[in-house]
């Protein structure tokens, strides 16, 4: 058994900053009627809790605070569900500790 304090990935994810290209989000999530498996997965994966579900049902996302890990690209770019590229040069994730 550890000793060792325990720490949340909230209590470390506070510490980035992001710097937003207003009106350019990297991230888009496509019109959906019901999402798919996917995007509801994203829910649950996304490690800076960027996908929520909306009044209405539907996945959106908020970029800020996205650390671009690549998880979503992974599960839901190839199905079609969103639309993902890299922040323009100087925007996104800052890292503050490496």
């Amino acid at each position: 058994m550890s000793t060792e304090p325990s720490v949340r990935v909230e209590d470390k994810l506070f510490y980035n900053r992001y710097l937003v290209d207003v009106g350019r989000p990297h991230i888009r999530v496509r019109a959906h009627k019901k999402p798919s498996r996917e995007l509801l997965a994203l829910l649950k994966i996304c490690p800076a809790r960027c996908y929520e579900l909306n009044d209405s049902g539907q996945v959106e996302v908020t970029v800020d605070g996205c650390v671009e890990c690549g998880t979503c690209r992974v599960i839901a770019e190839p199905t079609g569900d969103i639309e993902w590229s890299y922040p323009r040069g100087g925007y996104g994730v800052l890292f503050k500790f490496g």
